[in-house]
């Protein structure tokens, strides 16, 4: 079989075509229905399977976090009760503005129980954070480091919170034994406790 016989070829009578010549033909057939079929359905399929397999990956990943949050959400409930309670505590702590004065007496008679003289006992202005109010109290007292020590000790024990900041101790001119100690104390209200007037 030779060019000229292939280009002899009846279209409409493919029957009578050569055998070798029927094979080409069918395997070129069955080649383009196999890549029409793969370029028009199965490529499009396996876009998607693709694209489903991605997202089972995510859903998958998502499912473990959340199963890992969900295994721990007793533990974490206990956790934020336990704070809840702490939290309430540490408030009830904050003096209102009615104790705030009670408390400052109380800091003072802490100071002259150690054996403190004071100096200077001054409260500042209070100043505002996000729910609470800070009220410093500029201290300068004489005394011994004992005395000190216990001034402070007392002043931790009180049942309010009181914190200490600033402290400087300094020798007492023309004395021996005394010291002279400057410290700012601080306590703290609850904001939420105060009328809309105050400040």
């Amino acid at each position: 079989m030779n060019i000229s016989d292939i280009n002899n070829l009846d279209f409409n009578n493919a029957g009578n075509w050569p055998a070798p010549v029927k094979a080409v033909a069918i395997v070129l057939l069955c080649a383009g229905v196999v890549g029409a079929g793969y370029w028009f359905d199965t490529k499009e399929q396996l876009a998607a399977l693709e694209k489903a397999e991605r997202v089972e990956v995510e859903k998958k990943e998502i499912f473990e976090n959340k199963q890992r949050k969900a295994a721990n959400l007793e533990p974490l409930r206990e956790q934020l009760e336990e704070m809840k309670q702490s939290f309430g505590a540490m408030l009830r702590q904050l003096p209102n503005q009615a104790e705030i004065d009670a408390l400052l007496v109380d800091i003072s008679q802490t100071g002259l129980a150690s054996g403190l003289e004071f100096d200077l006992f001054q409260p500042q202005n209070e100043s505002q954070a996000e729910f609470y109010a800070e009220k410093p109290i500029k201290i300068r007292v004489t005394g011994t480091y004992h005395e000190f020590g216990e001034f402070v000790s007392g002043v931790a024990a009180l049942p309010r919170i009181v914190t200490q900041h600033d402290i400087k101790i300094l020798p007492k001119k023309g004395s021996a034994d005394e010291l002279v100690m400057e410290a700012t104390a601080k306590t703290y209200r609850y904001i939420e406790e105060q009328g809309e007037g105050d400040s």
